[in-house]
């Protein structure tokens, strides 16, 4: 009895904290604003707004880290989210949906590898036949492969067939220990599996394939996306916070260790040398989104083509991107 009297209180408390801490914050004219990453290679390019959220005037910042792509969804629907990240095609399904969500500037370009440790298997044209481990079914990854297959006089699941079986650390621990020989997969765990196995090699640059196959100079993974409401209301406070971002990739595209680190003691759930290791190969980027759109569009089409309601039934409009 005297746990729970002690448990009731201590919730009691917390609770009367956070309203006399929001009190304050409304009487004092600063809003809490919290920019949402995700845990993994996502949030990477972020990392040092976690060490250190922008100051923005009228504006209390902090910088989390949700757990995964479905939680942020969740948050920008219900209006919880003003500022994010989220895949391109989660992000045009929401807007299709009526959600007024703008995207801001692409902040993570291509960064996937075909990875074999089996000898005959040196090109695309060489996969007929096999089995390739593909990390992401229905998202960016599995319709890009598909796409490369196909311009490549490969059909899916006929000429090629296609796991879907595991996630991306259970891939790149199947690489190491020999019980896959192919697969596709992102960064950081292309660098895991590599690191892990010395007869693994990455048999194609994705990235290059993608331009060949006329799919633009490379395809967004990751975009960071504003409630469209709150972008409309505070100009400059977005303004600050995509400069706060832009610094912050090009902070840890030359730092690579040191952000390294960052993830790991914001436990972001990779280890700091896979991070150092990983990040002069992950295509952490800056472009604003109304730049890029030829870009997010090429990869939408892609989406359009093979799974229209992933985004809605159709390209979303000029409202979409950020002016």
């Amino acid at each position: 009895m005297r746990n729970k009297k002690t448990t009731v209180l201590c919730l009691s408390l917390v609770f009367l904290s956070a309203f006399i801490y929001a009190r304050g914050a409304s009487e004092s004219g600063v809003k809490p604003l919290t920019i949402y990453g995700i845990k993994g290679s996502s949030g990477v390019g972020i990392i040092s707004l976690f060490e250190q959220p922008p100051q923005i005037p009228g504006f209390n910042v902090k910088v989390e880290a949700l757990a995964q792509q479905d939680l942020m969804a969740a948050r920008f629907i219900s209006g919880e989210a003003k500022v994010g990240i989220l895949p391109p095609n989660m992000a045009a399904k929401i807007a299709s949906s009526g959600k007024d969500l703008r995207a801001a500037a692409i902040i993570g370009a291509g960064m996937l590898s075909l990875l074999s440790s089996d000898v005959s298997v040196r090109s695309l044209a060489d996969l007929r036949g096999k089995t390739v481990e593909v990390a992401g079914q229905g998202a960016t990854p599995d319709f890009v492969f598909r796409k490369l297959l196909e311009f490549s006089g490969l059909m899916p699941e006929r000429d090629v067939i296609l796991g879907y079986s595991m996630a991306p650390p259970e891939i790149a621990q199947s690489l190491i220990a020999g019980k896959v020989s192919v697969a596709l997969l992102p960064e950081p765990f292309a660098t895991m599996a590599l690191a892990g196995k010395p007869d693994l090699v990455s048999v194609t640059d994705i990235q290059r394939e993608w331009s060949r196959a006329g799919g633009r100079e490379n395809f967004p993974m990751t975009l960071l996306v504003v409630d469209g409401a709150f972008a409309d209301e505070n100009p400059e406070a977005v303004k600050e916070i995509l400069n706060a971002v832009k610094v912050s990739i090009e902070w840890v595209t030359a730092h690579p260790a040191e952000a390294g680190s960052l993830v790991e003691k914001h436990e972001l759930g990779i280890r700091a040398p896979v991070v150092a290791a990983a990040v002069p190969k992950s295509n952490y980027v800056f472009i604003p989104a109304a730049e890029g759109r030829a870009s997010i569009e090429a990869l939408l089409s892609l989406f359009l083509s093979y799974a229209p309601a992933s985004i809605g039934g159709l390209l979303p409009g000029d409202g979409f991107y950020l002016k």
